[in-house]
C-alpha cells in the first residue's frame, strides 16, 4: 500500500431536522391541543486512531464527508430521526489541523482514541414547546441548526522510540532489517527507502521499542534537495536519534575516516537548519560498515579525534549484525529508564494536584443563596 502522511479533506456535518406545527385530530376533541415533534439531530463526523492503519491514502482521493441530514418532526408527538454518524479511522499519530488558520486542533496519539471533527446540528422545536397558559393553540416551530462544517488538514507523524539519521547508503535499511522484524527494500543505489519503515525490536518477551527509518538526507536537504525532508518530521516523537555514518568510502582517493566526519558534520547541519528542536534530541552515533576497514578499532579511534564526540558511540556491522546487540540492549535500558522518569514524574503531577475546594465555589447552591426581598406590594 502507498504511504501517504499528508491529506487535506472537507467535513460537512448534518443538518438538524425542522420542528413541526401540528395539531391532535381525534374524534370528539375538537381542541386536541398542539403535538408537533422536534426534528433529529444531524449526523455527527468523528476521527478515530486505529493502529491497524499506518498510511492515509483513504483520504488523498476521498476528500468530501457529508453527514446526512436529520428527520424533521411530526405529528402525534412523533420527534424526526437522528442521521447516522461517521467515523474516520486514521492512523495513529495523527494531527489534524485547522486548513485555514494551520491551528492544532487534535492530536490523536493513542489507540481508539475518538474526537468530534464536526458536530451534527441539533434538530428544531416543534409547537409543543411552545404551549402556555395564554397560548393554547402555537403554531411556532424552530428550523433545524445547521452543522459544522471545516476544511482540516491532517499530517501523520509516526510513532517511534528511535529515529535512524543518516546519508543514503549508511545502511540504515539493513540494520533496521537485522535488529527488528521490518523488510524494508535493500540495494546499493542512493534512495532505496523511499517512505518510512518501522520496526518493532523485542530485547525479552516483555521488552521492546520501536524504530522509525526514512529515506536519508543529503546536503542541501533543509531546502528540498532530496527526500529525507519530507520525512524528518517523523523523528519529532522519538526520543533518540541513531546517527549512522558510513565510515568505509568507496572512493579509493579519500581518507574514509576524513570523508565520514565530513558526511556526520553535514547531516547535523542539515538538523540544524530544519528544526532546532530536532537537533536537540539525544543522539547516539554509530559507525556502520566497520567489517569494510583494515583496522576498526583505530578508524573508530581517529573518527572520535577528529569529529571532537563525547556521546554514546558504538561500532557495528549491519550485515553482519556484529555489534548490533549491544546497541539494542543499551537502546532498551535507556527507554525503559526514559520512560521510568516519565511515570515518575506523572505520579508527583497528581500527588501535588490540590482539588478546589467546593465552599469557595463562586456559584453558591440555591438553598445558600438569599431570598429576593419582598415587595410592599406583597
Amino acid at each position: 500500500m502507498k504511504f501517504v502522511d499528508e491529506a487535506t479533506i472537507e467535513v460537512v456535518a448534518g443538518k438538524g431536522g425542522n420542528g413541526v406545527a401540528s395539531f391532535r385530530r381525534e374524534k370528539f376533541i375538537p381542541r386536541g391541543g398542539p403535538d408537533g415533534g422536534d426534528g433529529g439531530r444531524g449526523g455527527t463526523i468523528y476521527a478515530v486512531a486505529d493502529r491497524n492503519i499506518n498510511t492515509l491514502i483513504d483520504y488523498r482521493y476521498a476528500r468530501l464527508h457529508r453527514a446526512k441530514n436529520g428527520e424533521n418532526g411530526r405529528g402525534s408527538d412523533q420527534y424526526g430521526a437522528a442521521a447516522p454518524d461517521i467515523t474516520l479511522r486514521v492512523p495513529v499519530g495523527t494531527i489534524i489541523h485547522d486548513a485555514d488558520t494551520g491551528e492544532i486542533l487534535f492530536d490523536l496519539n493513542q489507540h481508539d482514541q475518538k474526537v468530534v471533527l464536526a458536530a451534527g446540528g441539533q434538530g428544531g422545536m416543534g409547537n409543543i414547546h411552545f404551549k402556555s397558559s395564554v397560548n393554547r393553540a402555537p403554531r411556532q416551530w424552530t428550523p433545524g441548526k445547521e452543522g459544522e462544517h471545516r476544511y482540516l488538514r491532517m499530517e501523520l507523524k509516526v510513532l517511534a522510540d528511535v529515529g535512524l539519521l543518516g546519508l543514503p547508503n549508511a545502511g540504515k535499511s539493513t540494520l533496521i532489517t537485522r535488529i527488528s522484524n521490518a523488510k524494508p527494500k535493500i540495494a546499493d543505489y542512493p534512495f532505496t527507502t523511499l517512505h518510512p519503515n518501522l520496526g518493532v525490536v523485542r530485547t525479552s518477551p516483555s521488552r521492546s521499542f520501536v524504530v522509525a527509518d526514512i529515506p536519508g538526507l543529503i546536503e542541501g536537504a533543509s531546502e528540498g534537495a532530496g527526500l529525507g525532508h519530507l520525512f524528518l518530521r517523523h523523528l519529532a516523537r522519538t526520543r533518540v536519534l541513531l546517527h549512522l555514518v558510513d565510515v568505509s568510502t568507496p572512493d579509493p582517493d579519500a581518507d574514509p575516516v576524513e570523508q565520514a566526519v565530513v558526511d556526520a558534520r553535514a547531516i547535523v547541519e542539515e538538523l540544524r537548519r530544519y528544526d532546532p528542536e530536532l537537533a536537540a534530541k539525544p543522539r547516539w552515533l554509530v559507525l556502520n560498515k566497520l567489517d569494510m576497514v583494515p583496522d576498526p578499532e583505530d578508524t573508530k579511534r581517529r573518527f572520535l579525534e577528529l569529529y571532537d564526540w563525547k556521546g554514546p558511540v558504538f561500532g557495528i556491522s549491519g550485515l553482519s549484525g556484529e555489534g548490533t546487540q549491544d546497541l539494542i540492549y543499551a537502546l532498551q535500558d535507556y527507554l525503559d529508564a526514559e520512560r521510568e522518569k516519565e511515570h515518575l514524574s506523572q505520579d508527583q503531577a497528581e500527588e501535588n494536584y490540590v482539588a478546589p475546594d467546593p465552599r469557595f465555589d463562586d456559584k453558591r447552591s440555591t438553598a445558600d443563596q438569599r431570598p429576593a426581598p419582598r415587595g410592599d406590594d406583597e
